[in-house]
């Protein structure tokens, strides 16, 4: 009997091909969308920093230096299945969050 080093087990969610629901949880998803925010338990949420980073500009200043940064492999991933210009995106994502954190600590 093969023996296993962990019992994690990793998968790979493809965005462009999320994965089908059932009946069951179209309907859970529908009963929270008609819910007042007020209503909802966030609790187990994780938490977020206080930054809008996911609408991450697209107008980026050219004024860019070269760099060596280690990003993990799931992330780099991520960017590179979004297309061309994914550094451009990290890139963006990142000053998003800056910008965030510029206005949270005024």
């Amino acid at each position: 009997m093969p023996t296993k080093e962990s019992n994690i087990v990793k998968r790979t969610l493809d965005p462009k091909k999320p994965p089908q629901l059932s009946a069951e949880q179209k309907a859970r998803l529908d009963a929270l969308a008609s819910m007042p925010d007020e209503q909802i338990d966030y609790s187990d949420a994780p938490s977020l920093p206080a930054a809008i980073w996911m609408k991450a500009a697209a107008d980026l200043p050219h004024t860019k230096r070269q760099i060596t940064l280690r990003i993990d492999a799931e992330v780099l991933d991520f960017f590179k299945e979004t297309g061309k210009r994914y550094q451009s995106r990290m890139n963006a994502v990142l000053r998003s969050y800056v910008e965030a954190q510029k206005t949270h600590a005024k």
